[in-house]
């Protein structure tokens, strides 16, 4: 086993962009820190031989909890799992959460590892976005967590058409500033039933450029190799030391297990998500029953998961663990549908690994899609 996601589902207001599951309504906040310590509890004979190598804190918005509330969910998992002993654990977190005070206690817990949605350092943007933080918020909380953290990843968008080459250009170099080592950068995409596709819908926003997305990437890319980081997956960068250890879990197709309302877990063939509903998962987990579904993945599910997660990476899809997962047929025809990519030099073979190159880097998800199985 990889490692456990927790998910926390509150946050103090809804991003424009955002289509995660979340309240902003926090009155059920104890009752649900119970149920994740029961779920926690009663799923423990899943793994009981597996070692736990990384937790992640992710949301909605962990920071809205207590210091005290996340060490007593960590001491659960502690309990009741082997973990490594040297886990990564990370904590997702806002701006406007990390004080002095917060961040302090923090830094005398098992977590040993920040995510912090900065998203930008320009005000127009973050207004735009309608982020809790200000830009002053955002440079005066990493002033401080570089101080008590040296494991540090921050969250940048860009991609708006309302940033100019120039604005990305600054976001990256503030953020370099601060002598950041893990960068993990998005291109704005508008979400179903999201503020931002109302907006859009009724022209009181511009629509998304892809030119200005493209031209973004351009730069993104420019300015992480002048730092030195290694671009190792589509939206991530960073030292090699500093790569994000549960999310390359993910994209290796290691197997995970989702804590929380919404959260997914993956046994390697099959895949099962928890309701998203923060009261009905409550009240599930008060009789002690985990409200969940589940699927077993076909084939070709699980073919096409591993072509779209391998061509994000810098590792790409080994043709060995097609051959040995999928079959010498279906690798076959693999290779015979990647050779246009590789005549147009988008993919390219190396040590029995397909994987792409620089410039088809920004088309990966298109490329990937005309390799699926049907």
């Amino acid at each position: 086993m990889s490692g456990i996601y927790i998910h926390i589902p509150f946050c103090k207001k809804a991003c424009h962009y955002c289509n995660f599951h979340f309240s902003t309504n926090q009155n059920s906040k104890s009752a649900f820190i119970k149920a994740v310590y029961k779920e926690l509890i009663l799923r423990k004979s899943e793994y009981q031989n597996e070692e736990i190598q990384s937790i992640y804190f992710g949301g909605g918005t962990p920071t809205v909890l207590e210091v005290s509330e996340l060490n007593t969910v960590l001491k659960t998992v502690f309990e009741h799992y082997t973990v490594s002993d040297t886990p990564e654990i990370t904590l997702e977190a806002n701006p406007d959460d990390l004080d002095v005070e917060y961040i302090k206690a923090l830094s005398n817990t098992k977590i040993n590892r920040l995510s912090i949605g900065i998203q930008s350092f320009s005000e127009s943007d973050l207004k735009v976005m309608n982020r809790v933080h200000n830009a002053n918020e955002a440079k005066k909380c990493l002033e401080i967590a570089t101080s008590y953290f040296d494991n540090i990843t921050i969250d940048l968008m860009f991609g708006m058409p309302t940033m100019s080459v120039e604005q990305w250009r600054e976001n990256l170099q503030t953020a370099f500033g601060f002598g950041i080592k893990h960068l993990s950068c998005y291109a704005l995409t508008v979400e179903p039933k999201t503020a931002l596709e109302h907006f859009i819908n009724k022209g009181s926003h511009p629509p998304m450029d892809d030119e200005v997305s493209a031209k973004h990437f351009e730069v993104l890319l420019e300015e992480t190799s002048k730092q030195g980081l290694t671009h190792y997956e589509t939206c991530s960068f960073g030292h090699p030391e500093y790569f994000s250890r549960h999310n390359t879990s993910y994209w290796l197709g290691k197997p995970y297990m989702g804590v929380g309302p919404s959260a997914h877990s993956f046994d390697g063939k099959s895949r099962s998500w928890n309701i998203s509903n923060n009261t009905k998962y409550i009240k599930s987990l008060e009789a002690n029953v985990r409200p969940f579904e589940s699927e077993v993945l076909s084939v070709e599910n699980r073919f096409n998961e591993y072509i779209m997660t391998g061509l994000r990476t810098i590792w790409g899809i080994s043709l060995k663990k097609i051959e040995t997962d999928f079959g010498l047929e279906i690798k076959n025809k693999l290779l015979e549908n990647s050779e246009k990519f590789r005549a147009s030099e988008l993919l390219f073979l190396e040590e029995n690994h397909l994987k792409i190159t620089k410039t088809g880097k920004f088309l990966s998800d298109g490329i990937a899609s005309d390799l699926f199985l049907i």
